[in-house]
């Protein structure tokens, strides 16, 4: 995938950096955890600092000094999270900032005028995410209403396009905006809403409206259903998913992109993801214990420090502890999918992904411990 700041290769995991910083991990850091493309969250960076400035200082790449390639979410998400803080209509979400209670209105338009200004390599429409539970009613109506938005934030982007701050007329390197499939857990509306999406016009689809609170299960069942209505040949994206098995497991069904905060927010509690399983490194089992925190594992932190001396930082409080956990988690991640690459390339996905589930249910019957 070619974006106007450099190749990403697919499928490729996203780190999540909300505020234009994936927390306590510099930038030359996840350079050298071979990060290749982030995510940053429009609704923060329009609070903080406001999407106006950051133009100004010449778009998020230049705010965060950051040269690699940056996806930004429409907000949609955010708004909908804040649940009695919103209403909304046919024109746009009115919420209150979470921040100081202070009114704001997010349009399709408005939301693609504070992505362009941003920036980003790729930018999302403006949807509305379905909550879950949703009936059908609800579920139909939400997916109506992001069709519709869908559109208008299509037209709204392509008549204002050029006015991205990093934009030069000698560069044919623009903006990509994508479109976003909605409707619940119900397997012909997510046909429908692709369908619909699809015949808009995008140069990537997003499948949306996941993990807010589905089992993992219907997670599964929603993106088995919905990939198929979706073009083979344009990068297929599945916002906010999963467990380290799990984007093994979206990666073999055809899902090109993925992001979540699980890495970096389970860091930040003392959770990690190893060869081994989920390690919980406040716990007392681990204050002697002088072995790396993964032993297959060959990132910088497990090179250099035990799990007794992460034990030690977690719990003393220092802030070191959830710089080394986030960075060791990031690495895990990114060489799980670039694991994926390698086998794609070699033809020898189906031997991973078996191999994957079978540690997974070995670990599961273990009872390990989290």
């Amino acid at each position: 995938m070619t974006t106007p700041h450099g190749e990403v290769e697919t499928p490729v995991f996203m780190p999540v950096g909300t505020l234009a910083t994936v927390k306590g991990i510099p930038q030359h850091l996840l350079e050298e955890l071979g990060v290749q493309i982030l995510l940053n969250n429009t609704y923060h960076l329009y609070l903080r600092p406001g999407t106006k400035l950051i133009r100004e200082l010449g778009g998020v790449h230049k705010f965060m000094a950051w040269e690699r390639a940056i996806l930004t979410d429409s907000g949609g998400f955010q708004v909908f999270s804040l649940n009695e803080l919103r209403k909304v209509s046919e024109e746009g979400v009115q919420f209150r900032s979470h921040l100081d209670g202070s009114s704001h209105f997010f349009t399709a338009e408005s939301a693609m005028e504070a992505q362009i200004a941003l920036g980003a390599d790729i930018i999302m429409a403006f949807d509305e995410c379905t909550e879950y539970p949703a009936d059908r009613a609800r579920a139909q109506a939400s997916m109506e209403m992001t069709a519709r938005w869908a559109r208008r934030s299509k037209d709204h982007f392509e008549a204002h396009k050029h006015e991205v701050p990093w934009h030069d007329e000698r560069n044919s390197a623009r903006q990509a905006l994508f479109g976003i499939v909605q409707g619940g857990v119900y397997p012909d509306l997510r046909a429908e809403s692709a369908r619909r999406t699809v015949e808009i016009g995008f140069p990537g689809y997003a499948i949306g409206g996941l993990s807010v609170g589905e089992p993992r299960h219907l997670t599964r069942e929603v993106i088995e259903c919905t990939l198929p209505h979706l073009p083979a040949d344009k990068p297929r994206y599945v916002m906010g998913v999963g467990y380290p098995e799990e984007i093994v497991e979206y990666a073999a069904m055809g899902v090109d992109m993925m992001d979540c905060v699980l890495p970096t927010r389970a860091a930040r509690h003392g959770l990690l993801f190893t060869s081994e399983g989920r390690l919980n490194i406040k716990n007392v089992r681990f204050a002697a214990d002088q072995g790396p925190p993964d032993p297959r594992c060959k990132c910088w932190v497990c090179r250099r420090y035990t799990r007794a001396y992460l034990r030690h930082l977690f719990t003393t409080g220092e802030g070191l502890a959830a710089v080394l956990n986030t960075a060791h988690n990031l690495a895990y991640y990114l060489d799980t999918m670039r694991s994926v690459r390698h086998a794609i390339k070699l033809g020898e996905l189906s031997g991973l992904l078996t191999e994957v589930r079978s540690q997974y249910a070995a670990r599961a019957a273990e009872k390990q411990p989290e």
